[in-house]
């Protein structure tokens, strides 16, 4: 993983041995234990990867589409100046000297 989360890997909790005491736990049980711990270490490492690529692929997208929103506005700006000189035109025409007066 990029950044740390959490302190231990798979690997360390695999590596990890326990001290056995008189009355200590069984080392089957504890192994078992590990082995769930390490289950679920591995799925929230794929998951928090899938979660990584897919904020990355989205985060593209979004850039991609507010680039692509500036470039049709630019255009439009024109687009609105020349339906405006023609509509200027047009009632030139149409109204000829009264709109001067």
């Amino acid at each position: 993983m990029d950044n740390k989360l959490s302190q231990l890997t798979t690997k360390d909790i695999l590596e990890q041995d326990f001290k056995t005491a008189l009355r200590g736990y069984s080392p089957d049980d504890v192994d078992q234990f590990l082995d769930v711990i390490i289950k679920d270490y591995e799925a929230f490492q794929r998951e928090i990867q899938r979660l990584r690529q897919e904020n990355q692929r989205l985060k593209q997208e979004l850039t991609q589409q507010k680039s692509e929103q500036r470039r049709p506005m630019a255009g439009q700006g024109q687009t609105n100046y020349d339906i405006l000189k023609r509509l200027s035109n047009l009632e030139k025409h149409v109204f000829g000297s009264r709109l001067q007066d």
